[in-house]
């Protein structure tokens, strides 16, 4: 235990040291604070030293709160998986990140953390992730799956969403530890609600394991008086606490024992130590217990989630201990000093490790043998084809289109078929997912029996079993992506590709785009539908008619978007967005459906296979050229539900003599990186826009899209010609298809308007 303690004061050094440099020794050319969380990393030391240097197995993983990545970094350092050159680079352009990351810190980092409340819940999908791949590889690999929790984070509704999902309940492997402080980032926290936090998790099945007090303060309450003291402890409001970590002993011994009518016996007890053990009783928290924090690991019940309430003090062991304001405050240059010597370190020199041979030595070599792993195998994910050669007919909706090409994939590539697993929150029937469900089966930790697999009414069935490959979550679009973000990451995890893709209605993807994108940040390639997407789902009307979602598509980082218009361009964009994931240098998807029932015969499918094979090619570049006029007097671009539209304005147009190519985008974004290209800004191929947009046929432009009309705008400058912009940029109305787009401005007769005034 004193070795262990030793390492507790290392660590300490080191994480406050790597943020002082940072900010006070490291040159700063900007003048703009650097940064760092000095208080929150000493708030979780005691919690993250026990944890990595008496707890933890090789098969574990961590999600580390954000602001304490700098205690994690100095953990790595001593068990020498981090150079130490990296310890003066906090925050700078190439080093340490400023909040944990798995794509960009050069040291062991399990899970990426910053956005508060989505890192703490990445373990529950994890563990999710790692028991789906267990059905893939038929070989057990399971460790706990721990996340290291700020009280305050605990305020982020993302947790509780993860927290009360049924399925969670079954994961015995999730621990949680709570970093009680109850310090936010302005105030100590006026109304501490660690009971009610603890009734919560109670309520959700999980375990609860309160670490209130050390082992100094336990043994006062067992003295005479010490019943007293301990009322008087945990009934004070928490700020009158907080302020008793400023106070000098003489003080201390005038405003702890209270104003009651136990004010004497406590008083008494006080009389009977001394200034130091007083001060450090105080402050003689359970989660800066090292023995108290192991009793409760060995309290674990591995059948049930489980949470640890840790009781801590925000910058415990430095001069801002307890300051109501110490969130972002900076140790000065005197106070640095003042700490080194309080833990006998070197100001001048400090970046020690213990010495090779000392017990301290010993501890961080034995740890580190057994937190090594095997670097991962990469597993290439199977081939994926690129078409089914079918060509469909009559009429379909691109939503239905999904599901008739998830079961063709079984048939086709049954290994590619067996990576993939769909996620929905309650909507697999209304986003015609039945066929593949009933196909596929539901994935559950134990296989349920179906009641209702013998009545001859039920068509959707929903057979529970470890090897079915759709999970489905309560309403909370959050869970489900962050769910298939993990899902998404198992590639690089556990060596085990998977193609994850989730369904939700697109409205909504708005409401879970940053768990998403940070998903994608971390490594997770996934594959997102949206459907039904826009204003043509007229009947439903306002908020429920997604107006953002194509700029999001556009905008989003390590992901190309589709918005197909046919059935066969729903097959070949899914199926490609399928090939380009669990890999290194993968990308992730998002495609928006729609349940507008459209002709399949206009998208003219060509017969020869050569030319089959062109048109798939364009689709999956960003757009095709779905009818052209030897000299077009203008150039309609649509995509999506609207194509249809587009291609009776063209029909009207040649009546009234105007020849119109009519222009079918499946991907703004993708169509942006070519002109990018184009223009020496990026790296993409440009051959999409040489034929789809030649100079020779440049033509005044009408956009039009069920979306805003800035996703298109941008594709008139591709050969600076005037342009109209049709879309849809107010919140929706009920009504019919017809009276919704005439509302916005996106039927037939406005589209007409604008060729005729763009061509005027």
């Amino acid at each position: 235990m004193a070795t262990l303690a030793a390492i507790e004061r290392r660590v300490l050094w080191l994480s406050t040291s790597i943020i002082h440099h940072a900010n006070r020794v490291r040159e700063n050319t900007s003048g703009i604070k650097v940064g760092g969380h000095q208080a929150s990393s000493a708030s979780i030391n005691t919690i993250m030293t026990s944890l990595w240097f008496g707890q933890l197995r090789a098969e574990d993983r961590v999600s580390v709160k954000p602001h304490a990545s700098p205690v994690l970094h100095a953990i790595n350092y001593l068990l020498g998986s981090l150079d130490e050159k990296y310890l003066t680079t906090l925050r700078q352009f190439g080093g340490l990140q400023s909040y944990p990351s798995r794509a960009k810190d050069p040291d062991p980092v399990d899970y990426s953390t910053g956005s508060v409340g989505i890192g703490a819940t990445a373990p529950i999908w994890g563990a999710i992730s790692r028991r789906y791949t267990e059905t893939i590889t038929g070989t057990p690999s399971r460790g706990r799956q721990y996340s290291l929790v700020g009280d305050a984070e605990l305020d982020e509704g993302a947790i509780w969403e993860a927290v009360l999902d049924s399925s969670v309940a079954e994961l015995g492997e999730i621990v949680w530890i709570v970093d009680l402080n109850r310090q936010s980032l302005d105030r100590v926290v006026p109304n501490s609600a660690a009971g009610k936090i603890q009734r919560m998790f109670e309520a959700a099945g999980w375990q609860v394991i309160a670490v209130r007090f050390g082992s100094l303060l336990e043994g006062l309450f067992d003295r005479d008086g010490g019943p007293a003291l301990r009322d008087r402890i945990v009934a004070m409001p928490n700020p009158e606490y907080q302020r008793l970590l400023r106070c000098a002993a003489d003080e201390l011994r005038d405003r702890l024992p209270g104003t009651g009518s136990a004010r004497q016996s406590i008083a008494d007890l006080l009389a009977t130590i001394d200034d130091e053990t007083l001060l450090a009783a105080i402050r003689n928290l359970g989660g800066h217990d090292l023995a108290a924090l192991q009793q409760a690991y060995a309290e674990i019940d591995d059948t049930r989630p489980t949470v640890i309430i840790a009781y801590t003090i925000k910058g415990y062991g430095l001069p801002t201990e307890g300051h109501p304001q110490n969130h972002s405050s900076l140790l000065s240059v005197e106070q640095y000093r003042a700490l080194a010597e309080q833990l006998g370190e070197d100001a001048a020199h400090p970046w020690q490790r213990f010495a090779a041979g000392s017990a301290g030595g010993v501890l961080c070599a034995s740890t580190a043998e057994r937190l090594h792993r095997d670097p991962i195998e990469a597993v290439l994910p199977p081939a994926v084809p690129a078409d089914f050669g079918r060509t469909p007919a009559g009429t379909a909706t691109t939503q239905a289109a999904l599901g008739r090409a998830l079961l063709d994939l079984t048939r086709a590539a049954p290994e590619a078929a067996r990576r993939v697993v769909t996620v929905t929150p309650d909507v697999s029937s209304s986003t015609n997912l039945a066929g593949w469900v009933n196909k596929v089966g539901v994935w559950s930790t134990e296989e349920r029996q179906d009641w209702f697999s013998d009545d001859a009414e039920t068509i959707m069935h929903w057979r529970e079993k470890p090897t079915g490959q759709h999970i489905e979550l309560g309403i909370a679009e959050v869970n489900l992506v962050s769910l298939i973000g993990e899902l998404g990451a198992t590639w690089s995890r556990w060596g085990q590709p998977l193609f994850p893709i989730g369904v939700l209605y697109d409205p909504f993807v708005e409401r879970a785009l940053e768990p998403w994108s940070y998903g994608i940040y971390a490594g997770g390639q996934s594959i997102l539908v949206g459907t039904p997407s826009g204003v043509t789902l007229a009947p439903e009307g306002g908020a429920h008619q997604s107006i953002k979602t194509p700029s999001i598509g556009l905008e989003q980082p390590n992901c190309i978007s589709y918005e197909p218009a046919f059935a066969l361009d729903v097959e070949w964009t899914l199926l490609a967005a399928m090939a380009q994931m669990g890999r290194e240098g993968g990308t992730s998807a998002y495609l928006r459906l729609s349940t507008k029932p459209v002709d399949q015969q206009l998208a003219s499918i060509p017969t020869d296979p050569a030319a089959r094979e062109r048109r798939r090619r364009q689709v999956v570049a960003g757009g095709y050229l779905l009818r052209a006029a030897l000299h077009p007097a203008v150039t309609i671009v649509t995509m999506g539900a609207l194509v249809p539209d587009a291609l009776a304005a063209a029909d009207r147009l040649e009546m009234l003599g105007t020849p119109v190519d009519v222009l079918c985008v499946t991907s703004p974004g993708l169509l942006y990186e070519a002109l990018q290209g184009r223009n020496g800004q990026g790296s993409a191929e440009t051959w999409i826009l040489d034929q789809i947009l030649p100079r020779e046929k440049a033509a005044p432009m009408v956009t039009v899209l069920d979306g805003h009309p800035h996703t298109l705008a941008f594709l008139a400058s591709v050969n600076q010609v005037k342009s109209r912009n049709l879309g849809v940029s107010g919140f929706g109305q009920a009504g019919a298809i017809d009276e919704v787009y005439r509302y916005h401005g996106i039927d037939t007769d406005s589209i007409v308007r604008a060729a005729l005034d763009v061509v005027a």
